[in-house]
């Protein structure tokens, strides 16, 4: 009888140090929160019915302007892109490079987007809350841009059409 007696007031005086030490170690999944992406597709516009078609690019190269980053390097067959948008800025300017050749034109792109940050927790820290408020672009092979969806987020939705003429 003191047996049973001690191991209830034993799991009396443990079971809130059980509880307590393992609410501590539970992490949150940070990964669940991963960078927003801007994601677009290549379309063209068929010139006798007027149609909007998927379009695909032989091969393309994205850097960042006035850095030594490279986005995409050197893909083949490309259809869409996931993009990533600066935090630091206000605006995020990409090159296309359609060729390795240092002759052939590259078109440009302005992103103007509005950067938020939000608290999400202790274990993860600030996150960015990113919106696409406008856009320019040059126009050597990239025909026009639309902006389908102005919120970019981790959920893979289509934010911007890049049109590309027929060939």
């Amino acid at each position: 009888m003191k047996k049973l007696v001690k191991l209830i007031l034993l799991c009396l005086i443990a079971y809130p140090i059980i509880s307590i030490v393992s609410s501590c170690s539970e992490e949150e999944d940070c990964s669940m929160n991963a960078r927003p992406m801007m994601e677009c597709y290549l379309y063209t516009v068929d010139r006798e019915s007027k149609r909007v078609l998927n379009d695909t690019l032989d091969s393309l190269t994205i850097t960042a302007f006035d850095t030594d980053s490279i986005i995409l390097n050197n893909q083949k067959r490309v259809h869409s892109l996931s993009l990533p948008l600066r935090y630091t800025a206000d605006s995020t300017v990409l090159i296309f490079h359609y060729s390795k050749d240092p002759k052939i034109k590259k078109d440009t792109i302005i992103i103007y987007q509005k950067n938020t940050p939000y608290f999400l927790s202790m274990d993860c820290g600030y996150q960015m809350k990113q919106s696409i408020t406008g856009g320019a672009y040059s126009r050597y092979l990239l025909d026009s841009i639309y902006i389908q969806e102005k919120e970019v987020s981790i959920y893979g939705t289509e934010n911007l059409k890049l049109f590309y003429p027929q060939p």
